[in-house]
């Protein structure tokens, strides 16, 4: 039996791949507390907060991770960054201060394979986190 690209190359055919949570919240698939949405990112309250205020913003296209990103999505990326300070001041985080937090693998605590950013601020945050 001849096997695919995908499969020779460890991956899972496009057409029978799952939807990530995040991907399903963007396809209004799964309710989200929605603070921000533009034609690129979209913004909304984290479920578990880590902070008084803990937003994630997230890319619609799916990237998996930031070592995932290709040159071609620089433009994004900066993009990305640039919401969620505009989300942050939206979200009266400017005078105290917040963290942009970008974790990349297992071992970086990334828990959703989709690239997203925690927007997290309204109180103290030490280092290291935790």
């Amino acid at each position: 039996m001849r096997r695919t690209l995908e499969a020779r190359a460890g991956r899972r055919p496009k057409a029978i791949m799952s939807k990530s949570i995040f991907e399903k919240i963007i396809a209004r698939e799964i309710p989200a507390d929605i603070v921000f949405e533009d034609d690129s990112v979209l913004a909304f309250r984290d479920v578990n907060p880590k902070a008084p205020t803990h937003v994630l913003i997230v890319p619609k296209k799916p990237i998996p991770r930031l070592s995932e990103a290709g040159p071609e999505d620089e433009a994004l990326l900066g993009h990305l960054l640039f919401q969620a300070r505009a989300v942050a001041a939206k979200l009266g985080l400017n005078k105290s201060g917040y963290r942009l937090v970008i974790n990349n693998g297992r071992d970086g605590g990334e828990t959703v394979p989709h690239l997203h950013c925690h927007i997290l601020g309204g109180r103290g945050l030490g280092w290291p986190p935790g």
